[in-house]
């Protein structure tokens, strides 16, 4: 049987592996940590989750929602050892990332198949493999990569949110809700007047930042922007950001706060509260001395400070196909947030597709993509086929899909209306891969005959 290596033990890299022993292969998974460690991770765990504990909602309304439900129809391995650590927080699937890490780094130790190995790679390996190395790649594979694919290598800068310690929580000044009393558990809320959030705001404004290397532009993915770099945008900009107070009512006044900080449980047992939104690039004096001037965080512990670290990406639509194949060299995929799909779950659904195309690949079957009117096809469409001005990290959204035959619905009914498609055209596809896939413009109006994307299949 055909070895295949798997290059990066993270969120995409344990999914492929798993995905590629279920199937009958051989697999060697290439971990540099712990002997290169990185400025994120603090285990050599496999699948450590370094930023959010949050894989999203699991609202059937949610792109990332259906996401999930697609993954699970296809069999994904991970996401239910992530429903197995879940920590209450609403209707978001948040973890006990340690929990997590432990269950999946013990799952593939304990798969028949599977050779773990330690230990920095620095070139592109032989055969078939998957490269999975995330977006904290290591210089010299990067260089590697990026050398063997005559590309320019893009980034953007990522950023991590603290963590409070439970017991130093003053319960007396939050209070427990979700917004809207949606889901099961609750988040703490740390509520603020308008006197209380001005002056939170100057000082962020006032404190000192961590500064970015100077010949480096400061881009970050939006939904991971930094507070401090936020607050810069206007003075009103948190309260309508991270700190809105929207579907949230303070029992003990009965009304809604000016604004709100939201802290969701880290772990099972809430001995650990992430400050949900708040990434920063405050140095870690000001850092502390600011964050403590949210009510409730006056005498705050904090297990873990917010950060900023640059993240690689590549420009995947000029070199990948829509089975997530090098089309220089089939041999090849990547999977991960180094194909420029941001987030857990879209790390995981591409570990996750790659595995299963590449062993049809080896297997001589043909392979056929997921319907673009799926959340996974969408995905697949978005890196392989986008062609907008400037291809940049997304997460899966509504807007990746194609236009709805009847534009005028809005909101929920709109969003209700492109799951229930999904759910149709998901169960077409599996029923019979080989159907056409209804007709859908490439992303940002690429051309139509690009292969494979044309034909759907392999």
């Amino acid at each position: 049987m055909t070895r295949i290596t798997v290059v990066g033990g993270g969120l995409a890299g344990s999914e492929a592996a798993l995905q590629l022993a279920a199937r009958g292969f051989e697999v060697t998974l290439r971990e540099m940590r712990p002997v290169v460690p990185t400025e994120a991770h603090r285990s050599d765990r496999l699948a450590e989750v370094v930023c959010s504990n949050s894989f999203k909602s699991m609202s059937p309304t949610h792109a990332s929602g259906l996401l999930k439900e697609e993954m699970k129809r296809l069999g994904c391995l991970l996401i239910p050892i992530g429903e197995e650590c879940r920590v209450e927080a609403g209707t978001a699937l948040a973890i006990d990332r340690d929990r997590f890490a432990e269950a999946v780094t013990a799952r593939v130790a304990a798969t028949p198949g599977i050779r773990v190995e330690r230990g920095e790679v620095t070139s592109l390996p032989d055969g078939p493999a998957i490269l999975a190395t995330g977006p904290l790649t290591s210089e010299p594979f990067a260089r590697a990569l990026t050398e063997f694919l005559g590309l320019d290598r893009m980034y953007f800068y990522d950023s991590t949110a603290p963590i409070v310690s439970a017991e130093s929580i003053d319960h007396e000044r939050v209070f427990a809700a979700n917004r809207r009393d949606a889901g099961d558990g609750h988040y703490l809320n740390c509520p603020f007047t308008r006197e209380e959030y001005e002056a939170f705001v100057q000082a962020l404004l006032d404190a000192e930042q961590y500064p970015l290397h100077e010949f480096e532009k400061a881009t970050f993915f939006e939904s991971c922007m930094p507070v401090d770099d936020l607050a810069r945008r206007g003075p009103r900009t948190l309260a309508f950001g991270p700190m809105r107070p929207i579907g949230l009512i303070d029992p003990r006044t009965g009304r809604r706060p000016y604004a709100v900080v939201q802290l969701r449980p880290e772990n099972r047992e809430a001995t650990a509260y992430n400050l949900v939104g708040f990434q920063n690039r405050l140095r870690h004096g000001d850092q502390t001395r600011v964050l403590r001037m949210i009510p409730g965080l006056e005498h705050a512990e904090f297990y873990r400070l917010g950060r900023v670290h640059r993240n690689t990406y590549l420009d995947s639509p000029r070199i990948l196909d829509a089975f997530l194949a090098v089309r220089k060299e089939p041999r090849l995929a990547l999977a991960g947030q180094i194909t420029g799909l941001e987030g857990y779950v879209e790390a995981i659904a591409t570990g996750m597709l790659a595995a299963r195309f590449l062993a049809e690949r080896l297997r001589g079957e043909t392979s056929t993509v997921p319907p673009p009117d799926t959340a996974l096809g969408a995905l697949l469409r978005f890196v392989s086929a986008y062609e907008g001005k400037e291809y940049r990290p997304t997460n899966v959204n509504f807007g990746l899909f194609p236009a709805l035959e009847d534009r005028r619905r809005k909101g929920r009914e709109r969003n209700e209306a492109f799951v229930s498609r999904a759910r149709e055209s998901l169960t077409r596809w599996l029923e019979d891969p080989a159907a056409p896939a209804p007709a859908a413009d490439p992303p940002a109006g690429g051309p139509e005959d690009r292969d494979p994307l044309s034909t759907g299949t392999r």
